[in-house]
């Protein structure tokens, strides 16, 4: 078995030792991922901002272990202040309209200014795979 470990070039990832994503088989884990660039050192005003630029960020970690955001099952996304909920769910359906994956939404306290950040697993292949849809 192949363990393959992607590393974005945020600093935490050295002092921590951990990894943006780890993909096990086929079976992709992407670590909690903020809304900065990791090259400027910049972070966007606006929770939808950096929502987008957190999911650039784990588009990118998929794209390395040949996986994409339609590869994406489940997400976990962090909203501090309520006020930002909307923007950020908005911004998820940007993203993820159609793909439809399993998502926890909880509002806990975040780092300094980040106002939102997401965590994602995904399966490789899962985006060709044929969907049903279950009305409740």
């Amino acid at each position: 078995m192949l363990i393959t470990s992607v590393k974005s070039g945020s600093k935490f990832e050295t002092i921590a030792s951990y990894s943006r994503a780890v993909a096990i088989g086929d079976w992709i884990f992407v670590s909690n991922t903020a809304g900065i660039d990791y090259e400027t050192r910049t972070l966007p005003d606006t929770a939808a901002e950096q929502l987008r630029l957190a999911i650039a960020t784990v588009e990118r970690a998929l794209a390395a272990v040949d996986a994409s955001l339609a590869d994406v099952v489940r997400i976990q996304v962090f909203v501090p202040d309520e006020s930002h909920v909307d923007e950020a769910t908005e911004v998820l359906g940007e993203a993820f309209r159609g793909i439809d994956p399993a998502l926890t939404m909880t509002r806990s306290p975040l780092a300094g200014e980040y106002k939102a950040e997401i965590e994602v697993t995904a399966y490789r292949g899962a985006g060709s795979a044929q969907r049903v849809r279950i009305d409740l």
